[in-house]
């Protein structure tokens, strides 16, 4: 099967959406499929070109089989409304012109949350006369309205007229989350067409392992530290000045350390608060490549993954929950209840809290420091939850539905229960 995948970001790029696509085409190519994924040059979030890389009109690579095409765009950092928006739209319509020469394929699969993909992958699908799949990364722009990026209802009701049509005219529609599914279904959407393929971890470059002398070194950690850390994204979605208020509560504790690694758009603010409350007790770092990702989480004692304290948020599983559960660390969720926090308690690999509540932040981190044994239960059943939800095995899935709309011009029948 030939395999055309539209998908704004994609290694280098170390975020949820260039991971995903990257990790499940390498196992499709691995199994004898021509995968072409149309992207652009690296940048997210710094807004910046990667160190290697040009932000050209046309330049093409092979990584792992995988052909890729990268387009020229309109760059901005992930920050803001209007820029990030001019972004998303020249990405669409290069990626339209520029797909437009290659060869037929047999599928066009567009991925967001950049939502312009979406669009950019059904005109492209029209072009090609070849059906279209959307993939649901999150829901946008229901999404981007639940952290204040878009308050213009206008606009919004514009872009969510947009999102149903492609939903409509999608011949498959593939969802993160259950609720995912729900939420279209309860929109008016077809449920017989929209399957639901979880999230998940590639555990051939996730596992457990000692703590990294060299990451240890890099962070200026010592190897008694206590380590309580948030890697990904510092974005508008994320509860991370919480984070920060905690740290300021514990700041007498000399053992226990946060560390933030990665950017976006509320580092700087971050940075900000640190340097105003003197917290020595927290680190920053820069984003690291993908392949330094498992060194990162072997330094690990206690994962964050923190979310807003809004309902939009309760319908998404973050991608590092599958990474933190592989490399079996415990995991201290931060979220309205949800998929994520149903996961977390169904498998018993950490704590769910509800977000924007610093202290009760601060006495679970506590309590675990003066509680090791708990830590190390959490963790061993996170390991062993992990290979639930193996890249191997969603890409088998994904790959089945793929093939069974090209098979058969009948209602798509899922092979495994949802």
């Amino acid at each position: 099967m030939k395999i055309l995948f539209l998908s704004d970001n994609f290694p280098p790029e170390v975020n949820a959406a260039a991971s995903r696509v990257y990790e499940r085409a390498v196992y499709w190519v691995k199994w004898g499929h021509d995968v072409t994924v149309i992207t652009c040059a690296p940048n997210f979030p710094q807004g910046k070109v990667y160190p290697g890389y040009k932000n050209k009109w046309y330049q093409t690579e092979t990584m792992d089989g995988i052909k890729v095409v990268r387009v020229k765009t309109f760059i901005a950092k992930n920050e803001g409304f209007l820029l990030r928006t001019l972004d998303f739209v020249s990405y669409m319509v290069m990626a339209v012109i520029n797909g437009a020469f290659l060869k037929k394929p047999d599928v066009v699969v567009a991925t967001s949350p950049q939502f312009f993909t979406a669009v950019g992958g059904f005109l492209l699908s029209r072009v090609k006369h070849r059906p279209f799949v959307f993939e649901i990364g999150d829901l946008w722009p229901e999404s981007i309205r639940a952290v204040g990026a878009l308050q213009n209802e206008k606009v919004y009701r514009a872009i969510e007229k947009l999102e149903l049509y492609l939903y409509k005219k999608s011949k498959l529609i593939l969802a993160q989350t259950s609720a995912f599914k729900n939420n279209l279904v309860k929109r008016g959407i077809e449920k017989n067409k929209i399957q639901v393929v979880m999230n998940g971890v590639d555990t051939q470059i996730y596992q457990p392992r000692a703590k990294s002398q060299a990451q240890l070194s890099q962070f200026q950690l010592n190897h008694d530290a206590f380590v309580v850390a948030y890697v990904g994204t510092h974005g508008m979605a994320h509860d991370l000045h919480t984070v920060l208020k905690s740290a300021k509560l514990l700041k007498a504790n000399e053992k226990i350390k946060y560390l933030f690694v990665g950017e976006g758009a509320v580092k700087q603010s971050l940075i900000q608060y640190k340097e105003k409350h003197k917290l020595s007790n927290v680190l920053f770092n820069s984003a690291v490549k993908k392949s330094e990702m498992s060194a990162v989480w072997s330094v690990c004692d206690i994962v964050l993954i923190p979310l807003k304290n809004d309902k939009t948020f309760s319908t998404v599983v973050p991608s590092k929950l599958f990474e933190a559960m592989a490399m079996a660390k415990m995991i201290v969720l931060m979220a309205p209840q949800g998929e994520a926090s149903a996961i977390l308690c169904k498998h018993e690999c950490g704590k769910w809290i509800v977000s924007e509540d610093e202290k009760l932040l601060s006495e679970t981190i506590l309590d675990l420091y003066h509680n090791r044994n708990k830590i190390e239960y959490f963790a061993k059943n996170a390991l062993i939850s992990s290979a639930l939800y193996t890249r191997e095995s969603q890409s088998s899935q994904v790959l089945s539905y793929l093939e069974s709309i090209l098979s058969s011009k009948s209602e798509i029948v899922s092979s495994c229960k949802e």
